[in-house]
């Protein structure tokens, strides 16, 4: 654990612990379920865009996404009759196919990810409403679907299954982006890419691998939460999520400019947001404010980001400049 990710544990057990003593029912085993249940929601989807981040660009189609994919599955297994492992495993295709168009775009034609994903995010949303015809998708999947309702929605030993499935996610992520080739690669891609090229990484397939797996994991959420709504509106299914994914992202230590971050950091950033968000329900905050405490975290998390920055410059310079060579 590097000091970013100890600070953000510390913050995450002091505000806890502050919304507690507000108010107790903060210690609640429903609500902790609950919570439990929508950081492992949103902590996939904030692996997948710390993937990307981590590399220099940004990806903010995944709202949409949501919605498309989600639309997409139930449309597969609610109404089309198809089983739903066949179903599960076409919309992660999907959503990984997708990912390599992002990423092929960005690195074949060079065109900014900001743009690209931009306008992905009215592209999918479109789809979406054109493909209900604006209308609602609801369902009951715990009738005709009991082992994929205990997957999505279901509880082990009162966890969520959703989080245990976060916990199998970070656990090899960890492993791909902190312990392999490929993720020293994409840090080197991160810090600086021309650099990264000239010393042999093929950074053109490395970028587009990590948008792939930022659309896999964004088609893995939008199955869980199509499960955890049970009801998909395309106009307003998953908007902002995205936004969520990049303030857990930022706030867990990566930065915006690439090449820094932990998986573990991503994750405590998601529930340092969770807790907030709880917070705010919690004292019965307007929810019309969720979006402000969403862009006021992502603003610290980056004024955070570049005062750490400067400040580790000028102690490198001050470490310089005392440094004295023995004879």
């Amino acid at each position: 654990m590097n000091k970013k990710d100890a600070g953000l544990l510390i913050l995450i057990v002091v505000v806890g612990a502050i919304v507690a003593m507000i108010n107790p029912r903060f210690l609640l085993p429903i609500n902790l379920a609950n919570t439990a249940n929508l950081i492992g929601l949103f902590g996939i989807l904030s692996i997948g865009q710390a993937f990307v981040i981590i590399t220099g660009g940004i990806e903010l189609s995944v709202g949409s996404l949501i919605a498309l994919l989600g639309v997409l599955f139930v449309d597969l297994i609610a109404n089309l009759g198809m089983d739903w492992p066949l179903a599960f495993m076409l919309i992660l295709v999907l959503g990984g196919l997708i990912g390599l168009a992002h990423g092929w775009l960005i690195t074949r034609l060079n065109l900014q990810p900001f743009v690209v994903t931009l306008c992905g995010l009215l592209i999918y949303r479109g789809i979406a409403r054109f493909y209900t015809a604006d209308g609602t998708a609801g369902f009951g999947f715990g009738q005709n679907f009991p082992t994929l309702e205990f997957l999505t929605a279901g509880r082990t030993y009162g966890i969520p299954n959703s989080f245990i499935a976060l916990l199998i996610i970070m656990g090899v992520t960890w492993v791909v982006l902190h312990r392999s080739v490929f993720g020293r690669y994409l840090y080197a891609i991160g810090k600086n890419e021309e650099a990264a090229r000239y010393s042999g990484i093929r950074t053109g397939r490395m970028v587009m691998a990590a948008y792939v797996i930022c659309g896999v994991l964004t088609a893995l959420s939008a199955i869980y939460f199509a499960m955890y709504t049970r009801s998909i509106s395309p106009a307003s299914h998953g908007n902002f999520y995205e936004l969520y994914a990049i303030a857990a992202a930022v706030l867990g230590g990566f930065s915006l400019r690439g090449g820094e971050g932990s998986i573990f950091g991503v994750i405590l950033g998601t529930i340092l947001l969770q807790e907030l968000q709880n917070l705010v329900n919690l004292l019965g905050i307007p929810s019309s404010l969720n979006f402000a405490v969403m862009g006021g975290v992502i603003l610290i998390g980056v004024l955070v980001d570049q005062q750490w920055d400067v400040f580790r410059a000028r102690r490198r310079l001050s470490k310089a400049a005392h440094f004295t060579p023995s004879n």
